[in-house]
């Protein structure tokens, strides 16, 4: 298990270099979230007035909802990093060294956790710049984050499992395509349950990406619901989980079928 763990850590290493090489990158990344706060926030500001936002300022409801799809967003698309390594043949080369099987898998998705707090923690601030109130104060804002980091680890090792078993570029941008915006107004992610159609809200609540904004608003409000925000973290958990044990079983299944 320490030796898994230690490769995990320099296959993650190896993922982060790639990052800090890339600058523009990040700051490519963090101009949808910025328009989704500043834009969407102004123009929907006074949707507030219909009640059931458990707020006054709109952009403290947005805060939590554009952490949280930031993570979706960036998440879904770690397959197509799997992808550009399998038709590279760095996956194969790396396949006859002795390396963990798992760490080849966790070290994408531990790096893209450890991005997607960084993102996210600076869309927080970017929202306290903006005039955003955060009553739960740094407790909540590290629970939203850890939940937004969990929600990356579901989706980025499925996105890793659906690189390895489709191996198409073509497949893996129409299947993230066809998920992104039915995941994402089939939350709480810009608009309050309570003003959700009843069928909208039941959907939500068996959607992931729902659990962790309810989880995040939740922990930053003044009165945190603690039972939401275990029990919708203890889902996201368990799913996260499950989604890394399937992304280790395809990487076991391409090696035999290589």
């Amino acid at each position: 298990m320490s030796t898994a763990v230690t490769q995990t850590w320099y296959m993650t290493q190896r993922q982060l270099r790639v990052f800090a090489r890339q600058p523009a990158y990040a700051v490519i990344t963090l101009i949808q979230p910025v328009i989704w706060l500043f834009l969407f926030g102004n123009l929907f500001k006074k949707v507030v007035r219909l009640g059931g936002f458990g707020t006054g300022s709109y952009l403290d409801y947005l805060v939590p909802g554009v952490v949280v799809m930031s993570a979706l967003g960036a998440s879904m698309w770690a397959g197509m990093g799997t992808l550009e390594e399998i038709q590279r043949g760095t996956l194969d080369r790396f396949l006859t060294t002795p390396v963990s099987r798992a760490a080849l898998m966790n070290g994408n998705v531990v790096s893209n956790g450890l991005v997607t707090a960084f993102q996210s923690v600076v869309i927080v601030l970017l929202g306290l710049l903006g005039g955003a109130d955060y009553p739960g104060g740094v407790g909540g804002i590290a629970i939203l984050v850890l939940a937004s980091v969990l929600l990356g680890t579901v989706f980025g090792a499925l996105s890793n499992a659906l690189g390895m078993i489709v191996r198409e570029r073509e497949s893996i941008i129409g299947i993230n395509t066809f998920l992104l915006l039915p995941l994402t107004f089939l939350s709480s992610a810009f608009m309050a349950p309570a003003q959700m159609p009843g069928w909208m809200r039941h959907i939500a609540d068996f959607n992931p990406v729902n659990w962790a904004m309810v989880a995040g608003r939740s922990a930053m409000s003044e009165h945190p619901h603690w039972g939401a925000v275990l029990g919708r973290g203890g889902a996201l958990l368990a799913l996260a989980a499950a989604a890394v044990w399937l992304s280790i079983r395809t990487v076991r299944s391409y090696q035999r079928s290589v």
